[in-house]
């Protein structure tokens, strides 16, 4: 068992566990070279560990190696470590921030607003992933693996842990290891066979989550579709909207992230219009108000 100042290859001291199962652990790390807070996620090579488990973690540090995006906790290393069992270890950039799970434990109810602007930033992550070369499914996203960093006075999204990313989309006839969470996973990922849309399946379900406190697998549902638009008073093109990013039928479901954010702003432009209308409605009927009082009090004195 590793233990706190423990200092590994050299560079690493461990600070504090992070996180830890039976076969995995987080460490807070320095990195001596630069005195930089960095992750050190091991993996712990015992009779637990499978072999599918050694292909996630290095299918993990392989891509994490190609990635380069604001909003994804940068890779720095990976080493193999030999204690009293072998542990294998990614190094990646720390990033000081509350997951979207601790913020839900604690009480709180995102705003419509909050659930938009979380939305509009995962998305254009997931554009970014899509796109590369070949495209990168997180296949794992929930608020466990969002962190909203609220330093600023702008909140920022990251999107973290890729264990169970998928560098390639499956071929026909062809599946992948079943990797995903109960509740925000779709069902064809569970069949092996995750797209694009899984992805953002699971980002429905997790801006849900944030709209109601309420788990996705803990919600009604019906015909396999979450019901959750009466725990939430949002405006309704959002809901349809929600409804279409968790839709458990691949072909109504948005297929890009690209036409989920098209259609999401398209959506947020209209109830700017409206809102807008709303006002112009407002201000016209007050100045009636005052004309119409002011004309009276003419009346009044004649």
């Amino acid at each position: 068992m590793l233990q706190t100042e423990e200092i590994l290859v050299e560079r690493y001291q461990l600070q504090r566990v992070l996180g830890k199962s039976a076969i995995r652990q987080t460490w807070l790390a320095q990195d001596l070279t630069n005195q930089e807070q960095v992750v050190v996620k091991l993996l712990t090579a015992n009779d637990q560990l499978q072999w599918y488990d050694i292909q996630l973690f290095e299918r993990e540090a392989k891509v994490l190696r190609q990635l380069n995006h604001l909003r994804i906790p940068q890779y720095y290393d990976d080493f193999v470590l030999e204690r009293d069992v072998i542990y294998f270890a990614l190094v990646q950039e720390y990033i000081a921030a509350k997951s979207i799970k601790e913020l839900l434990a604690s009480g709180k109810i995102f705003s419509e607003t909050e659930v938009r602007e979380i939305a509009i930033a995962v998305l254009k992550i997931l554009i970014y992933l899509h796109k590369l070369n070949p495209p990168v499914l997180h296949r794992d996203i929930k608020p466990s693996n969002l962190l909203l960093d609220e330093s600023t006075n702008k909140n920022r999204i990251y999107l973290v842990d890729f264990g169970a990313v998928q560098d390639r989309v499956a071929a026909e006839g062809a599946t992948f290891t079943v990797v995903g969470t109960y509740g925000y996973a779709p069902l064809e990922q569970f069949g092996g066979r995750a797209t694009p849309a899984s992805d953002l399946y699971a980002l429905g379900a997790t801006l849900i989550n944030l709209a109601t406190g309420i788990s996705p697998a803990d919600l009604p549902q019906f015909d396999s579709r979450m019901q959750f638009s009466h725990l939430v008073e949002f405006n309704p093109g959002l809901i349809k909207w929600l409804q279409q990013m968790t839709e458990p039928n691949l072909e109504y479901r948005f297929g890009k992230a690209t036409e989920a954010l098209e259609a999401l702003e398209i959506n947020e432009l209209a109830i700017n219009n409206h809102n807008h209308k709303k006002k112009i409605i407002i201000i016209i009927k007050k100045i009636i108000k005052i004309k119409i009082t002011r004309f009276s009090t003419l009346l009044y004195y004649q």
